[in-house]
């Protein structure tokens, strides 16, 4: 009798359960802080085009507008114009999707090398790595820049692209990823089947390591397009500025225009917009595949 009545209970858990694979739904306190988070994200954006859409001495009226103008073209146009702003963003393009790629590229083999390989040495060497993410940026910018100076570098995007192609960051975030994610067994039988040490990086470790490589590739991509203080210094604006150097051109003069330097702001983030909602999908997927398999 026990027994029948235990079944019973487990039968009617059962049933009232949720079923594999059936959406969840939240409450409404969940999609109303859902929507005030997502208001407070959007709002520096809508403000930006709010602002380039509208004249300097509107702005400095109070109360500030809250809604668009009519001087979006030609504000974009003007910030367009001055700031040289289509160089500097095929500059910024290829500065950050060089360093991107680079930096995912090493950080994978160097992670790979410190997560699964034997050799000496090798906790004291990933102890300088991090260690290294302690030493502040403004540190290096001198002998940087002497070093810059004497390859004659100055003012070429190559001084951007070479220093920044292998972080402390993304070795460690590499490393702590492929420590759980890639199997020591598969390698060992990749190794036992023949594979030599690069076949075992492109049809293991990469394939492993996609989701990661997808997420620090992003990162990379967004703080190097967003990188200010080496790029002021090793480049000019009537040189090959990137878009943070370029925009500074806009902020000159004695009473500044801000409505102009908020359309090139704008015209400076809307690639990553569309970089997101392009590659979103894909990197989300990845994200929660990669949470999946492990």
């Amino acid at each position: 009798m026990t027994r029948l009545l235990s079944a019973q209970r487990a039968g009617r858990h059962l049933l009232s359960a949720p079923r594999a694979g059936r959406q969840l739904h939240g409450g409404r306190i969940t999609y109303a802080v859902l929507i005030l988070f997502t208001a407070g994200s959007l709002f520096p954006l809508v403000w930006t085009a709010v602002a380039a859409s509208r004249t300097s001495s509107r702005l400095a009226q109070t109360p500030p507008p809250f809604w668009f103008g009519g001087n979006l073209l030609k504000n974009l146009e003007i910030a367009w114009t001055d700031a040289n702003m289509g160089t500097a963003l095929l500059n910024t393009t290829i500065v950050a999707g060089t360093v991107a790629v680079g930096t995912v590229l090493f950080s994978t083999l160097a992670g790979f090398a410190f997560a699964k390989l034997r050799f000496r040495l090798k906790n004291l060497l990933l102890l300088l790595v991090i260690g290294t993410m302690m030493v502040p940026p403004q540190l290096s910018v001198v002998p940087l820049y002497m070093l810059v100076a004497e390859l004659s570098w100055t003012d070429q995007l190559q001084s951007v692209i070479l220093p920044t192609l292998v972080c402390a960051f993304g070795v460690f975030f590499m490393r702590q990823y492929l420590v759980e994610a890639l199997p020591t067994e598969l390698i060992e039988a990749a190794r036992v089947d023949g594979a030599n040490s690069w076949r075992v990086v492109w049809h293991i470790v990469f394939p492993a390591a996609r989701p990661a490589m997808a997420v620090l590739g992003m990162l990379t991509f967004v703080m190097t397009w967003n990188d200010f203080f080496w790029p002021i210094i090793a480049l000019t604006q009537n040189g090959s500025p990137t878009v943070q150097v370029a925009l500074t051109g806009l902020g000159r003069g004695y009473i500044p225009d801000q409505s102009v330097i908020m359309a090139g702001a704008l015209l400076g983030t809307l690639p990553l917009l569309i970089a997101f909602v392009v590659f979103g999908k894909h990197i989300v997927g990845g994200i929660m595949q990669g949470a999946v398999k492990g």
